[in-house]
């Protein structure tokens, strides 16, 4: 590797927290305000009246208690291991899904509460370059997380092996970053700590065709636009100067992203020294150059980039949103190809059709979305990237009715505003990734046993092998829309499921609903029938 002063890609270093000039060494998180309804950004606000059937999708991350080992069959081999715990293969024992489980010590955890803040931020988090969240475990002494297996190998080695990318794979690169930072941006969220290590690629494709995700939010915090932060945090390679200064905001995450740019074009970071003190010291001045040996046959649109992002002046830096706008991106990236919708044709008629299923069903789907692998959800994925015109991991009615219309689907206007109102399920206003996903899924992708199986577990809290009324309000109730799932809205919708009378949801019927089931209009209809009156 060579000595941190070499021209060399820097080493793998862990996160840290700096102490500030008297030598308080703060504790990361502290900046963290909480996160709450009310501070959802303007942009993902409900439209119009509140919304009564709303879904908490954040709800389906169960967090349960007792032996990982009771629930998964763990692979001896470590995929990691770092300072608080590792990582090992996790293979679930009832549905065969396959998991990277996180093994955390709490002996060894200084605040358990900062922990949950990142289970917290991780379980909002829905894009396709965050890693996910499926459920948590806890015991005596661990906490588990069941995350995403990513088997692509870490973005730090992918450096390694090439010495530097070409201009086209490192925009590839860059724009996936810059994706999720806007996405996470848009959320209230700063990473804190980007780098290299910190991003694996799920698949061990070709660059062009390999999916990055964010894989660490160890040092996340929610953030109140205009309210500074204090917390001195990061890795001295990547870290912003403002950062260090102990004055900072979220454009510190572009500044990072700026430094990994760098590095993907030349090999080596533009501050270094022989130790951490040699580079902070360079990065508190923020003075780089490009030497004509390495960034010679570098294009002016790339070093413009990084400049922008390696901004002195933190309002001068560039968002996220403004680096998924730059030129170097636009030309250099390859283009989201409309053949992932073209080759779809029964997505409209999806997506329309869902907007008719009863709420349990949606958030199945939700559920099943979820949970799919990757060779599943490639096509879909590609799809919401190409309707997705300004990268935020959100899709807006205008985004999806240009997209739509780009692809040929020509009939989709007269009802747009309904289908896009029945796919955003969490009444933000704006089609969230997993809402898509969930809507396009063809019947062939979600009526195998296994993945309904896989969702009827999760309504099935107490495990008994039924759905309860108390079940469906704990998961499908909405906090933040207090008329969302009633008690008596809830035994309805066990009603139009509930085919042998019981009171309760048993896998059978749980199976008939998805296959068929009962939508909307059809349940209205046979109410009427029956003579019935009272509330949708």
């Amino acid at each position: 590797m060579g000595p941190c002063g070499s021209k060399q890609a820097p080493p793998q270093m862990p996160s840290i927290h700096f102490a500030s000039p008297a030598g308080d060494n703060v504790m990361a998180g502290d900046d963290s305000v909480r996160h709450s309804p009310s501070a959802t950004p303007s942009s993902q606000r409900p439209r119009g009246e509140c919304r009564k059937d709303t879904i908490n999708s954040a709800k389906f991350i169960l967090s349960n208690q007792g032996k990982i080992t009771d629930a998964y069959t763990m692979d001896e081999k470590k995929l990691g291991e770092g300072t608080f715990g590792s990582v090992a293969k996790g293979v679930h024992r009832v549905t065969k899904t396959v998991r990277a489980i996180k093994t955390i010590s709490k002996a060894n955890m200084k605040n358990i509460e900062k922990f949950r803040r990142e289970i917290e931020i991780m379980k909002l988090m829905d894009h396709p370059n965050i890693v996910k969240l499926f459920e948590t475990m806890e015991d005596s002494r661990n906490i588990y997380l069941a995350m995403e297996l990513c088997t692509g190998g870490e973005l730090f080695d992918r450096i390694i092996e090439a010495g530097t990318l070409s201009e086209r794979d490192a925009a590839v690169v860059v724009q996936q970053i810059l994706r999720a930072i806007n996405y996470m941006h848009d959320k209230q969220v700063a990473h804190r700590d980007l780098k290299p290590e910190n991003f694996l690629f799920l698949t061990k494709d070709d660059l062009d065709k390999s999916v990055l995700k964010i894989i660490d939010f160890g040092l996340s915090c929610f953030f109140k636009p205009g309210q500074a932060m204090s917390t001195r945090a990061g890795t001295p390679y990547y870290v912003a100067p403002q950062v260090l200064a102990g004055r900072y905001d979220q454009s510190c995450d572009l500044w990072s992203v700026g430094v990994i740019m760098y590095i993907l074009l030349c090999g080596y970071p533009p501050f270094h020294g022989r130790n951490d003190q040699e580079v902070l010291a360079k990065v508190r001045r923020g003075r780089y150059a490009f030497d004509e040996k390495e960034w010679g046959r570098v294009s002016s649109d790339a070093k413009h980039l990084i400049q922008m992002l390696l901004h002195q002046n933190p309002r001068e830096r560039f968002s996220a949103q403004q680096g998924l706008n730059h030129r170097w991106i636009r030309h250099t990236a390859p283009k989201a190809s409309a053949t992932a919708l073209t080759s779809n044709p029964a997505l409209v008629d999806n997506l329309r059709g869902f907007r008719t299923q009863n709420k349990l069903k949606k958030a199945a789907l939700q559920i099943i979305a979820s949970q799919l692998d990757d060779s599943q959800l490639r096509g879909l994925r590609d799809a919401f990237t190409a309707l997705d015109s300004n990268g935020d991991g959100l899709l807006t009615v205008a985004e999806l009715k240009t997209g739509l219309d780009k692809a040929g689907f020509r009939k989709t206007n007269s009802d747009l505003e309904e289908m896009c109102d029945g796919i955003d399920t969490d009444g933000s206003g704006v089609i969230d990734y997993t809402e898509f996903i969930a809507a396009a899924l063809d019947k062939r992708s979600y009526l195998s046993e296994k993945a309904c199986w896989t969702a009827f577990k999760v309504f099935d809290l107490d495990g008994d092998g039924k759905i309860s009324v108390e079940e469906l309000r704990t998961l499908l109730e909405d906090e933040s829309h207090t008329e969302s799932m009633g008690a008596e809205r809830a035994a309805e919708l066990l009603r139009d499921v509930d085919r042998n009378g019981d009171g309760q949801i048993d896998f059978q019927e749980f199976m008939a609903m998805m296959n068929g089931g009962m939508t909307v209009a059809t349940r209205d209809n046979r109410r009427k029938r029956s003579g019935f009156r009272g509330g949708a």
